[in-house]
């Protein structure tokens, strides 16, 4: 109802595990990579060799979106089965393992299937899937719900294995209770067979604005943000940076705005939503805890303020000092909104084995394809030179994930490779829930994320404009129009006003790192204080920056 009065093209703040607004903190991130180590090189003797890996976090922080994303990067080769109600007995597992992984039994017509039915016929499945070089991994959701006999026969399964290694790696995601289980006498076995845990905590204040900002934009959103902020204060305060609390609670605000007419939701709008998403009870006793704090401090504030004055009263008069008063800053205009990519409507889905053919195998090639989009005019020879006499700079990472894709949200190169044939090129244009949009000379091709995550290893190249003066690095102790350019994007995302006219020029010292960190670990970056390019690439998206940008809104 209020998409259309604040610009969106649908609901930023719906519950929904869409992986599209999945916010990569750095914790995010994390959790993410324990995922992915557990199915990653074993296929080869280097494997991680099976047993379990444990992913825990509090209700609504996103422990079931970092699974959705992580079965969009699933390896090639690798088969998945996923529980997501593991309220069952131990034949109603099996049975259910058995299914997801499309094992059938041998036809018994006497006789109920027993558990050594299920498990002779996963064996023989799990052996032929390692003899063809593939890998299994079985996910099991809200596993805090499993009886610990179910526990101890997903153990048994882990038994499975051959000469060189274990057959069948199982991930369990649920609560923080699940640790408790696991620290349970008769469950030691099993705790000694997780080669992996990680466990997803809430957002900090920084991360929490940086979310509704991110979940804002993939809805379509463009400038300052309809929160101000007293208001982003004390969603931070009542959610406790708990993501799922702040969709509720950022969702039934917009609304309230909308149904008063309000351009931006303010404390009393936020305060009114909470009492109606949280219930009074939650609210007061919130509101308790911050009261008790701020008795705490007014008694340490008194007491501080006491010893202070004793200390005056027996000092000597101090001099006059002048008061150095730094001007008030002049009101900045709304940055320009960034150029989205016009898609025409959906297209069918396509196979993308089918299409690689039709993709170049040599780069520069895509590089001019991707000129196209950002309007340059680059020479035959070597596209990025011809780039760089129009302020723009060719960037290359090895490294990157389908989250950060989306979370960076510009056009770029992925480099696509089946076994051992030659690399080939795609131009990237859209990325949606299950679908990628790709670019092959005036036409758009929609395949799916799975099949591309099979071919993608990780590696991303674009156009990025650099800042003014920007050398190949920024280093410790530099100065000059980067960092000044950089300390005032941090300004504007923290709304600060820490470079002052006139006053000394901002230096890359210890202090710009720590806010550099703080939103690289909001970026779900990794956190070295140094501005780089992803960084300073998250920065231009973050503040507005008029570049082309990603497609999002597709299925």
């Amino acid at each position: 109802m209020y998409a259309q009065h604040f610009g969106l093209s649908q609901d930023p703040f719906s519950i929904a595990p869409d992986p599209r607004y999945l916010f990569m903190s750095e914790r995010h991130r994390e959790a993410l990579a324990h995922l992915l180590y557990g199915v990653s090189g074993r296929g080869t003797s280097g494997g991680t060799g099976g047993g379990f890996v444990l992913l825990t976090g509090d209700i609504g922080t996103g422990k079931t979106t970092i699974c959705r994303c992580f079965l969009e990067q699933i390896p090639t080769g690798c088969h998945v089965a996923y529980i997501f109600n593991p309220k069952l007995s131990v034949i109603e597992l099996l049975r259910s393992i058995c299914e997801e992984f499309r094992v059938a039994l041998a036809p018994e017509a006497t006789k109920p299937a027993t558990a050594k039915d299920y498990i002779d016929a996963l064996n023989l499945f799990l052996l032929r899937s390692h003899a063809a070089g593939h890998s299994s991994v079985l996910i099991i959701d809200e596993a805090q719900n499993l009886a610990p006999e179910v526990l101890e026969q997903l153990r048994l399964l882990t038994n499975l294995e051959t000469n060189e290694r274990k057959l069948l790696q199982i991930v369990l995601i649920g609560q923080p209770e699940l640790r408790e289980m696991l620290e349970r006498p008769e469950l030691e076995q099993l705790a000694q067979r997780v080669i992996a845990r990680f466990h997803l905590g809430a957002l900090s204040k920084g991360e929490s604005t940086q979310y509704i900002r991110h979940r804002l934009a993939v809805a379509g959103h463009r400038g300052a943000l309809p929160f101000d902020r007293p208001a982003l204060q004390l969603i931070q305060r009542l959610t406790r940076g708990v993501p799922r609390r702040i969709n509720l609670l950022c969702g039934r605000a917009l609304l309230g705005a909308w149904a008063n007419g309000l351009q931006r939701v303010d404390r009393k709008v936020v305060d009114k939503a909470a009492l109606e998403v949280f219930g009074a009870k939650s609210t007061r006793a919130t509101n308790a805890r911050w009261r008790t704090i701020a008795v705490a401090l007014g008694v340490v504030v008194v007491l501080a303020g006491a010893a202070l004055a004793a200390v005056l009263l027996r000092a000597p008069e101090p001099k006059a000092q002048l008061a150095l008063v730094a001007p008030a800053p002049a009101p900045r205009a709304p940055a320009p909104a960034p150029a989205a990519l016009a898609l025409p409507e959906a297209r069918p889905v396509e196979e993308l084995d089918a299409m690689l053919e039709q993709l170049p195998t040599d780069i520069h090639a895509a590089w001019h394809e991707l000129a196209t989009i950002w309007k340059l005019s680059v020479n035959d020879d070597d596209p990025c030179q011809g780039a760089t006499a129009q302020q723009l700079l060719c960037y290359r990472n090895s490294t990157l994930t389908v989250p950060l894709l989306r979370q960076l949200g510009r056009p770029g190169i992925l480099t696509l490779q089946q076994g051992k044939a030659a690399p080939v090129y795609a131009v990237l244009v859209g990325v949606g829930a299950q679908t990628a949009t790709l670019q092959v000379g005036k036409s758009l091709h929609r395949v799916r994320l799975v099949a591309l995550g099979r071919l993608w290893r990780g590696d991303f190249a674009t156009y990025w404009r650099a800042p003014p003066y920007y050398a190949g690095e920024l280093r410790d102790g530099s100065s000059g129009p980067a960092i000044e350019g950089l300390a005032r994007q941090l300004d504007r995302l923290d709304g600060t006003t820490a470079v002052v006219e006139g006053a000394v020029r901002p230096v890359l010292d210890a202090a710009l790192k720590a806010r550099v960190r703080a939103f690289q670990r909001a970026q779900g970056l990794k956190a070295d204080g140094q501005p780089g390019p992803m960084t300073l690439m998250q920065l231009d998206a973050a503040t507005g920056a008029t570049e082309p940008r990603l497609q999002t809104d597709l299925p």
